[in-house]
């Protein structure tokens, strides 16, 4: 089993390898499949690496709240990640998390 993931440690180069990769969401409906499907680079930051965001698109049906997700991968671990609902996407809902 993997360990909880620490935040503040993780940077964009973590997720890159993990583009198309789903990652499970628990939320109050029970857990729901996230597809990681684009990581961006935004520049400095105080975090290390630099500020980065990812889009992670659900399957199609009601978006949840915007809210902070237990966010599972199987090599990254579980990951408390606050994810912003961004609407209808190709393939289902999408979800925002922006990492500074």
């Amino acid at each position: 089993m993997v360990s909880p993931a620490d935040l503040g440690k993780l940077k964009l180069d973590d997720f890159d390898p993990h583009l198309d990769a789903v990652f499970e969401m628990t939320s109050p409906v029970g857990t729901v499949p996230l597809k990681l499907a684009r990581t961006e680079r935004y520049g400095q930051a105080i975090r290390e690496g630099g500020a980065f965001s990812l889009l992670f698109v659900a399957p199609a049906g009601p978006s949840l709240p915007q809210a902070i997700y237990p966010v599972r991968h199987p090599a990254l671990g579980t990951m408390e990640i606050f994810l912003v609902p961004v609407g209808p996407m190709s393939g289902g809902n999408g979800y925002h998390a922006v990492f500074t």
